[in-house]
């Protein structure tokens, strides 16, 4: 294939623009702003993991403590009514006694009851305490998870900006190249999956890197210079310049 060699130059134009979208395709795969909000978001879920096991810890504890302050409620009541009994004078001795003794069963009763309530309340406070700190871990979890994301949207809209930039100056340039020799290059870049041309600079090729040599150096720089050159080892478009070294 013979093709006018500015022509052909127009290749090297072609081929950044295709470097500058491989490396913008390969950003957004790997982009570290991406992996930090999923680190961000596996943190938030986390710290909210934890808020739910403190809130359950503390109704938990809010509802032994009602029931035990119903408990004391109870005794006390029952004690009342006996002291009245006691007071009024209207029982026998046996009955008086049965009450004495009942009396101090209540009041020891009730004194156990008001040390589990205590040793409750404490449990609960600590409790409550755990529940604030997990709940503002959390809401800072949230607050940098926001702030993740958005840093993320922000890289996201600058790849897709720049993106769209090099795609209009591919197509500017395609547009200047003849149809078989830009047919050309799209195979050959669709089988390196980079680029379809490669500078030949100082006797090597720019694509792949490897000097030419020999014989394949020589049928390079006995070609005709219109003539579509291609190198023995990637099989891109060698691109002829004044740097070639030929």
């Amino acid at each position: 294939m013979k093709v006018d060699h500015f022509e052909q130059q127009k290749l090297l134009e072609l081929a950044a623009e295709d470097v500058a979208l491989t490396q913008l395709a390969h950003r957004r795969r790997t982009l570290p702003e991406a992996i930090a909000v999923e680190a961000a978001t596996e943190a938030e879920r986390t710290l909210a993991d934890d808020v739910v096991r403190a809130e359950t810890a503390v109704r938990d504890l809010q509802r032994e403590v009602k029931r035990l302050e119903g408990d004391v409620e109870t005794v006390r009541a029952r004690g009342a009514k006996d002291q009245k009994l006691l007071d009024s004078g209207s029982v026998s001795a046996k009955q008086m006694t049965d009450l004495q003794h009942e009396l101090q069963s209540l009041t020891r009763r009730q004194s156990d009851l008001e040390d589990q309530e205590l040793e409750l309340l404490e449990s609960l406070e600590t409790a409550e305490a755990a529940l604030k700190a997990a709940q503002e871990g959390r809401d800072e979890a949230r607050a940098e998870l926001e702030r993740a994301e958005q840093l993320r949207d922000d890289a996201l809209a600058d790849i897709t900006d720049s993106t769209h930039r090099h795609e209009a100056a591919r197509a500017a340039v395609a547009g200047a190249i003849s149809a078989p020799l830009l047919t050309l290059y799209d195979r050959v870049r669709a089988s390196t999956g980079t680029t379809g041309a490669a500078m030949l600079q100082a006797r090597q090729c720019q694509g792949c890197r490897l000097e030419l040599y020999g014989n394949q150096l020589t049928a390079v720089r006995n070609a005709d210079p219109h003539e579509v050159v291609r190198c023995e080892n990637c099989g891109r478009i060698l691109v002829r310049t004044a740097e070639s070294g030929l």
